[in-house]
């Protein structure tokens, strides 16, 4: 039955678009037409009303046929009842459709008492007008609701969605013509940016501008939302979407133009919203000549192959031709997905056929393990992501965080400078700078590491790229957001002002590649984030685009609570990029030189050193000590007690 009606919906939309489609005369037409054989049905009920049978066609019914006919036509035509617009009929049109039928009955009674109609039972000059005027109200009803309210009002059986279309383009209208074989989704109308688009009907559909979308959403009680822009710029697409930001309605996009097969338009094209239509950005053209530098004709190591920066550096470093490209990573499944990934690439051309892919599962911290590796390939250009960087685990395991983050990047950055690879790039993070927790403080001293061996001249070029979150990685607030709304929340979150800076992960990885083309010696590169999102704004722009409302003390009856847990040990409230106050620009308009004070080579190994024993021993107190002395910006206290350590 739901089908049924759906179908049935379905078919009254058509109906409505091709009558919207012609003219006003030959509506007018269309609606004579109409009245004319109600009209005669109307005398045949009167008939059949007065006589007790039917009585379709005797002359008694075809001479009251005509004299109904006749009377009706001018009798309506003086009264105006033409010229009102059906689809917005209301009470006034209603009042002259019954002072046309009063009329009509005093003048058909008069004909028919002076005998005027020989055979014509003079009742039927009642009866007729008021079953006449009865018919017409239903039609007129019937009229409005096929025209004007089935796109303002819900369904049939409530279950199909009113979709509102944005962009009147081409792309729009191939999805509208998409949504006529689906049943579950009724197109209400498009919203376009061209004011002077604004009242017009594509296909029986009205185009509304888009001043106030979300008092158009909340006047034509809209469900969904299709964006059909695919052909404008990052920039003008986050614009768009942010107007939804606060309308909780369910919105979906068709993807770039660049990314639609064929470049071809449909409904399966859509996808949900992403936080990175929010909160990404047009990519700077990359500057070729840095992409290539250190990696073309080369052979490549990404240490933390499989995690979220490593992975995409391995992708995008495959397809710069490199010679060979070593992937280590200590996780067997991000190896194996990693390493499946790329070789699928190369099978369908996407890589170069010379370009040789090697997997290996191993252990930077260990050092033996690293030397062999080194030993083996031999790399020109290392690319060190491997590091523990989820704060909350390295509080925990101080020990294993500080083993794999600090010794990892030491044994790597040595046996670079040790086989004379040409560069070194460390994946930093802004947690490194005045850092709160364990990890942060780590991935300093990693900083300091690289530093620190710059200074002592090798043919080694270490460099190292700092940033802030990147948006999907594994721990990443977002995927976490996106499953508590599935779960219909609480969606949780740390504190209500804790900002964040955001950066999509493929836009991170070209950076650092480029980043690491510039290095001299001990560079500190800083990757433009943009502005700082709050999270709490986030997680309420997530809630509603996808179609769901905020529960908080203004709505208490809202579908998804934001719940505060509190801050975690070490956790700041916003991040820095920046450990001083110098920065210098770069070739590359995103990319940005530090210039901060580092300390001696020696002296930073002396600490390592006391650092390393106090490790080897499980002497978790006295390394949180020494991370101290050389992070004087880091209280080691902060760090929680474990229980395992």
């Amino acid at each position: 039955m739901t089908h049924f009606w759906g179908q049935v919906e379905v078919c009254l939309t058509g109906l409505s678009r091709k009558l919207l489609e012609i003219s006003r005369k030959k509506k007018t037409g269309l609606l004579l037409l109409l009245d004319a054989t109600l009209c005669v049905i109307s005398v045949w009920i009167a008939f059949s009303l007065r006589l007790g049978v039917w009585d379709l066609w005797s002359p008694s019914v075809a001479l009251a046929i005509a004299a109904s006919l006749v009377v009706w036509l001018p009798i309506f035509l003086i009264m105006g009842v033409y010229r009102a617009v059906v689809r917005f009929v209301g009470a006034r049109a209603m009042w002259g459709i019954a002072t046309s039928c009063i009329l009509m009955t005093l003048v058909l009674s008069t004909i028919l008492i002076i005998g005027a109609v020989p055979g014509v039972p003079r009742t039927i000059g009642v009866l007729q007008p008021m079953i006449f005027a009865v018919l017409l109200v239903i039609s007129r009803l019937f009229a409005r609701y096929v025209l004007l309210d089935l796109p303002t009002q819900r369904s049939f059986d409530g279950s199909s969605r009113r979709v509102l279309i944005f962009g009147a383009g081409s792309a729009g209208r191939q999805l509208a013509l998409s949504l006529t074989h689906e049943p579950g989704m009724l197109l209400v109308g498009y919203i376009d940016d061209d004011e002077r688009l604004a009242g017009q009907h594509l296909d029986g559909v009205k185009v509304y501008y888009s001043r106030n979308v979300g008092e158009l959403v909340d006047q034509l009680a809209i469900d969904t939302v299709l964006l059909a822009v695919p052909q404008v710029s990052h920039q003008h697409r986050k614009e768009i979407v942010r107007r939804f930001a606060d309308v909780p309605v369910h919105v979906l996009t068709l993807p770039a133009i660049a990314d639609l097969v064929d470049r071809s338009v449909s409904i399966e094209n859509l996808r949900e919203i992403e936080i990175t239509d929010l909160l990404g950005r047009d990519p700077v053209p990359p500057n070729q000549l840095l992409l290539h530098k250190t990696i073309a004709d080369r052979v490549v190591m990404v240490t933390g192959a499989g995690g979220s920066i490593g992975s995409e550096l391995c992708r995008q470093i495959s397809g710069l031709k490199p010679t060979a490209i070593i992937l280590v990573e200590m996780t067997e499944h991000s190896l194996y997905l990693i390493e499946s990934e790329l070789r699928e690439a190369q099978q369908s051309g996407a890589i170069d056929a010379s370009t040789t892919i090697h997997a290996e599962l191993a252990n930077i911290a260990d050092h033996l393990t690293v030397c062999r590796l080194y030993e083996r390939w031999k790399p020109d250009t290392v690319f060190h992501a491997a590091a523990y960087k989820h704060v909350p685990l390295v509080e925990e395991n101080v020990i294993a965080g500080l083993l794999n983050n600090i010794f990892g990047t030491l044994r790597c950055a040595l046996q670079a400078k040790q086989i004379g690879a040409k560069h070194f790039i460390l994946v930093s993070t802004d947690k490194a700078v005045r850092p709160t927790n364990v990890m942060g403080a780590s991935k300093r001293v990693c900083e300091l590491v690289l530093q620190g061996l710059a200074d002592d001249s090798c043919p080694t070029r270490f460099s190292m790229v700092r940033f802030g979150n990147v948006l999907g990685s594994s721990g990443s607030v977002v995927p976490r957001f996106q499953r508590q709304i599935r779960e219909g929340g609480p969606v949780t979150l740390t504190h209500r002002d804790v900002t964040r800076y955001f950066m999509t992960i493929p836009e991170a990885a070209q950076l650092v590649i480029q980043a690491g083309a510039m290095a001299e010696g001990g560079d500190v590169f800083l990757l433009d984030m943009g502005k700082p999102i709050r999270i709490h704004d986030m997680a309420r722009t997530m809630i509603h685009l996808s179609g769901l409302t905020v529960r908080d003390d203004e709505n208490p009856h809202g579908d998804i609570e934001i719940r505060e847990i509190g801050l975690r040990k070490g956790e700041k409230l916003y991040e820095e990029l920046l450990i001083g106050d110098a920065a210098q620009e770069t070739s590359h308009p995103r990319i940005m030189r530090a210039l901060e004070h580092h300390l001696n080579w020696n002296d930073l190994v002396e600490q390592l050193e006391a650092m390393e024993i106090a490790l080897g021993e499980g002497n978790r107190h006295q390394a949180l000590e020494i991370l101290s002395k050389l992070v004087p910006e880091y209280n080691g206290q902060q760090a929680v007690h474990s229980d395992v350590e």
